[in-house]
């Protein structure tokens, strides 16, 4: 695969003209120590995958080398139905990997390279341990020319369109331009979060628009981490999972859009239709829908709505799914 020789090059690019620009002497140098960890990450999805229409058949990023046998964390959606992986560490080296896991809740994947990198790995930190304008590095392929220096803008709760919620969610500032699992790195060296997305409001509902990125925690990921490491997920049952992008629109929460195949599409919901209640609760925030949805029971459990389609309200059940069977892994995992 090529495609990643192309992202480092970029990646290199982007943080000449958006990076701390100053070469190592303007990082602490535990920071810069911790700098060749990060690697690029290109994953390549067949055109059948479900995910391939919406996050595309070649996704590129970035890892963060973990051990010393070529474990890399990254954010899941990179590598979500992949049929191969590649890694480039900061000398342009390219080497093959698998998947080792991935977990839908919290967003983080694993993988593996077939041999480790010339490498060293990166220390898990203590997320709990940033507060609000606390100082922090975002960190992408390419060493010092490819760090920002950043702030938290917030830490906060994240509900996703796509059926995801974060408790406690990281908020940057400024924006880095090549967010996708790049490492957030503390002062100290260590990795406190993995970049997740590019958000125009990242100093909350209310602020003034202000571009930066989310990060999810790095201590969301201690929990579960060595079982999904042995096991490729987390035992747990699966939350109910229905296939709707829900947004919220003047107080009502609106579908806008379906994944093709699953539950609500099954069921026959269209893209604008409102939710109006599920099990007899009203509905008018994402966050609350989702908390009332995953209480209902584990995947498979019946969800009664009702619905406004137009002008008509009306009501339905609908069967809820398991969103990893859904998706295609082969036997990645």
């Amino acid at each position: 695969m090529t495609g990643n020789r192309g992202f480092w090059a970029r990646a290199r690019a982007n943080a000449d003209s958006e990076g701390s620009g100053g070469g190592t002497s303007s990082l602490p140098p535990a920071v810069a120590s911790a700098l060749p960890s990060v690697v690029g990450l290109a994953a390549r999805i067949p055109e059948d995958r479900r995910t391939a229409r919406t996050l595309g058949t070649e996704r590129e990023g970035h890892g963060i080398l973990i051990d010393d046998d070529g474990l890399i964390v990254t954010i899941g959606y990179l590598i979500m139905e992949a049929q191969s992986v590649t890694i480039t560490d900061l000398s342009g080296h390219e080497l093959p990997a698998r998947i080792v896991g991935y977990d839908y809740e919290s967003g983080f994947g694993l993988v593996r390279t077939l041999r480790p990198p010339a490498v060293g790995p990166i220390r898990f930190g203590d997320s709990d341990s940033l507060d609000v304008r606390s100082e922090a590095w975002v960190a992408g392929v390419g060493g010092a020319k490819a760090s920002l220096k950043v702030r938290v803008a917030g830490r906060r709760e994240f509900a996703g369109y796509w059926e995801y919620l974060l408790d406690d969610a990281l908020f940057t500032v400024p924006a880095y331009p090549l967010w996708g699992g790049s490492g957030l790195i503390g002062q100290d060296g260590t990795l406190l979060g993995v970049g997740s997305l590019l958000v125009q409001e990242a100093l909350g509902p209310g602020a003034p628009a202000f571009p930066g990125n989310m990060f999810v925690p790095i201590n969301r990921l201690k929990p579960i981490f060595d079982e999904l490491l042995a096991n490729g997920r987390i035992s747990t049952p699966p939350k109910p999972w229905l296939g709707v992008y829900t947004m919220e629109h003047r107080g009502q929460l609106v579908i806008g859009g379906i994944a093709e195949g699953g539950p609500a599409d099954r069921a026959g919901l269209k893209q604008g239709d409102v939710l109006l209640a599920l099990n007899g609760e009203e509905l008018d925030e994402v966050a609350e829908f989702y908390r009332l949805l995953w209480a209902a029971g584990p995947a498979g459990v019946p969800l009664s709505f009702r619905l406004q389609r137009d002008s008509d309200a009306f009501d339905m059940t609908i069967r809820s799914g398991d969103r990893m069977k859904y998706l295609n892994f082969e036997s990645s995992l």
